[in-house]
């Protein structure tokens, strides 16, 4: 079954320059000198469609005015379309700012049609975009629905079968028609204002009057006629990059703009069947002749990724540790390591104590807030010293530990240096009188690189029955003068 969404963004033209999250400034798109697109506070103050420049600044003189650009428009419905790739593969832009989607596939996926509307307008909400959107079982007629929604007029959008599409678009304007544009004169003298009743009138003398276009975008919308798209195709590498409407300092409001990023990223892997593992969001400051080095944050993952949440989690750390060195103008997001996408486990049962990718998780969370020298691995190596082979490397580095022998009795915590201990009665002390309860182990290690080690190693127990690995140094036969000391705590 083919179930199509289709998405128009009747606030385009001015959304492009100020997101709607950022708040209404009376802001004024111009066209030729004309306004095409208005904010909702110049809206309120009597600014109207195609009125000059001089009358808005006589309603509204405080007004923000901008010309429109057909460039950043085109440039916001690619966005657009990298994010909905994320939902299906069948993603492709319709005339007057709308988008068009074949969700038919997705929808078990997703988990029905409305959590998967949902997550669309979850999706716009991060772009900064709003958006209508309209439901059925043909592109044309959620194309309709969706424009329908811009009027505010009350009534479903969503429609599942043919059955019920068919009554709900025939209530639509015949306006909301494109190809019906330059017929409306002669269409409203002969009582014809909705779709329904373009559908009454004879169907030859329609055509002779208005062409077959006219005809073919009704049977479009109605079923009654084949619809041929040119899906939007995901590029082979993942760059995009935003400029802000104001130079910003704050993380909170650079981190609203890194999510319509990542959205994007979301939908380009989706498409791509690909997983990230390393991300690089780029700051750029201030240009010219007082230009700053632009801020790179490389973001590295123990595990390879395609969610959106757990990505913006981990740039939320990162941003709310940085400091500035200066105001950003413009950001940028690439994918800078990528791996094929694996395939969701196939275990029953799942993990005790949570699965290998939430231990990930967990890891990245850690290293984005503590940085990646704070957050460390064991890594032994093959060597007797005790302070060589207890290594630590970063845990997001690739290492493969040495394997030892399981004969070899150590201790759970090593000291950070070997701690001197005193003697009395000839025993040695550390918070109570110290017994050795072993034989000795001897390590002689160390010639091959100058660091010559020779050491007796013992264990001992302690007034508090703790046992302690301890060590003497081996420089000449034992008298008074033998310093021992402590390297380590048994568990």
């Amino acid at each position: 079954m083919r179930l199509w969404i289709a998405l128009y963004l009747p606030l385009l033209q001015l959304e492009v320059f100020r997101p709607y999250w950022l708040g209404d400034a009376g802001t004024v798109v111009l066209d030729q000198n004309r306004v095409s697109a208005m904010s909702t506070l110049a809206r309120g103050a009597g600014v109207q469609l195609d009125m000059r420049r001089g009358g808005v600044q006589m309603l509204l003189p405080d007004a923000v005015f901008h010309q429109r650009e057909p460039l950043r428009e085109q440039e916001a419905l690619h966005r657009v379309a990298m994010a909905l790739l994320q939902y299906s593969p069948q993603v492709t832009g319709a005339e007057d700012a709308s988008m068009l989607m074949d969700v038919g596939a997705s929808l078990r996926l997703f988990g029905g049609i409305r959590a998967l509307c949902r997550r669309i307008r979850q999706t716009m909400q991060a772009l900064g975009l709003s958006a209508c959107m309209g439901c059925a079982t043909t592109a044309g007629g959620a194309w309709l629905l969706a424009h329908s929604a811009a009027l505010g007029k009350p009534g479903r959008r969503r429609s599942l079968t043919m059955k019920s599409l068919t009554p709900m678009l025939d209530r639509l304007p015949l306006a909301l028609l494109p190809a019906a544009t330059p017929w409306l004169g002669w269409l409203h003298g002969v009582a014809c204002r909705r779709l329904g009743e373009l559908r009454r009138l004879p169907r030859p003398g329609l055509q002779r009057r208005c062409g077959k276009e006219l005809l073919e975008a009704m049977d479009s919308a109605y079923g009654e006629a084949q619809e041929l798209f040119s899906w939007i195709v995901a590029p082979p590498g993942f760059r995009a990059r935003v400029e802000l409407p104001d130079r910003m300092e704050h993380a909170e409001a650079i981190l609203l703009f890194a999510h319509s990023l990542l959205v994007q990223l979301t939908g380009w892997l989706t498409a791509r069947q690909l997983a990230v593992t390393k991300i690089t969001l780029q700051l750029e400051h201030e240009r010219g002749r007082q230009a700053i080095p632009h801020t790179v944050l490389l973001i590295a993952l123990a595990e390879a990724t395609w969610r959106e949440e757990h990505l913006l989690r981990l740039l939320k750390e990162r941003l709310a540790h940085l400091d500035m060195a200066a105001p950003v103008i413009a950001i940028s997001l690439e994918a800078s390591q990528v791996e094929a996408m694996q395939a969701p486990s196939d275990s029953l049962f799942p993990e005790p104590g949570g699965s290998p990718e939430d231990h990930h998780r967990l890891v990245e969370l850690l290293v984005a807030r503590l940085g990646a020298d704070n957050v460390l691995q064991a890594s032994p190596q093959a060597d007797h010293r005790p302070e060589v082979a207890n290594a630590w490397v970063p845990v997001l580095q690739k290492n493969k530990p040495a394997a030892l022998p399981d004969k070899l009795v150590r201790p759970a915590w090593l000291f950070a240096r070997p701690v001197a201990l005193i003697l009395r009665n000839h025993r040695p002390y550390y918070n109570s009188q110290l017994k050795l309860v072993s034989p000795a182990e001897r390590i002689e290690a160390g010639w091959w690189n100058g660091q010559l080690v020779t050491r007796d190693y013992y264990i001992a127990e302690g007034e508090d029955h703790v046992h302690y690995w301890i060590y003497k140094e081996r420089i000449g036969k034992e008298d008074a003068h033998t310093v021992w000391y402590a390297q380590g705590v048994f568990g």
